[in-house]
């Protein structure tokens, strides 16, 4: 992890004058390697000595050091910045703001993608005879993408938003059937207990959610993403599109398993809506 991802990473285990060096920090990287350390005490209101105990705390010889690696982060990639929107923000402002986060949370995300985990998911998701997509809240949509995305592999595909569906079906679920729980907190009581109610019943479980939460746990398997987004305070933005690229990801690791043999099936699928467009104008001879 770059020093900056590692203050985002740890926001909430700072304390309070610690974490007013962090925001100062987070939401304009670039001005806090210009600054002295008076000058970053001062805009984080907070002494000296305490922008020196932050600096140490990742691992850095003091004030200095902290600013050559925070350098070092800007100059090896798009780093996560929390930059939230202010209510006084003009239209240029968080438009910026929505997609430099998003760009940066991608890129942190696809560096820190456990591989491993996704081949399991995908092995799973090869051998299933049946896939069930589960959302609750701002992970529903995404649920209904993945069946979009996933019906195309002539399996029988259903997402699903109601909780008491949910229940009745992982408590109708047995070997063979995947269930593919999406949430961002892994915090979700009903998705927890839905998701073992299906393992209990012979179910294979792919969380898509935080590591160490108590959906992971209870999932069979888990592909986490890093995403520093407080989704209890602000609507999701970020969390949702690496939800959505981390399907398409899942369902083009099935693709290749396929085989050559079935893109013949996916094109056939394709060619079906041919009928219903309007031909594309750039592609017709010039008159």
């Amino acid at each position: 992890m770059s020093l900056l991802e590692q203050i985002s990473e740890r926001l909430d285990s700072l304390n309070k004058s610690e974490r007013k060096v962090a925001d100062v920090i987070l939401n304009d990287p670039k001005a806090a390697t210009r600054m002295s350390i008076s000058a970053l005490a001062s805009a984080s209101q907070v002494s000296e000595p305490t922008v020196n105990r932050f600096c140490r705390n990742f691992e850095t010889n003091g004030f200095p050091d902290f600013k050559i690696q925070l350098a070092q982060s800007l100059a090896t990639g798009t780093p996560y910045v929390s930059r939230n929107v202010e209510m006084d923000d003009s239209a240029e402002e968080y438009t910026d703001k929505i997609f430099t986060s998003t760009i940066a949370v991608m890129e942190t995300a696809r560096r820190a993608i456990k591989v491993d985990a996704i081949e399991k998911a995908v092995d799973f998701l090869i051998q299933a005879k049946q896939i069930s997509f589960f959302g609750l809240g701002a992970s529903g949509p995404v649920a209904l993408d993945a069946q979009h995305k996933f019906f195309r592999f002539n399996l029988p595909v259903t997402a699903y938003d109601d909780v008491l569906v949910m229940r009745m079906v992982a408590a109708a679920a047995h070997t063979g059937d995947v269930i593919v729980a999406i949430s961002y907190t892994g915090r979700t009581r009903d998705m927890v207990e839905v998701a073992r109610i299906a393992r209990e019943n012979g179910a294979t479980v792919i969380g898509l959610t935080a590591d160490n939460s108590p959906l992971a746990e209870a999932c069979s398997v888990h592909v986490s993403f890093p995403t520093p987004e407080d989704t209890e305070q602000y609507m999701p933005m970020t969390s949702r599109i690496v939800q959505l690229i981390l399907l398409d990801v899942l369902a083009t690791g099935v693709t290749l398993r396929r085989g050559p043999d079935f893109q013949a099936h996916l094109k056939k699928i394709k060619d079906s809506l041919k009928a219903t467009r309007f031909p594309d104008q750039t592609d017709q001879p010039a008159s």
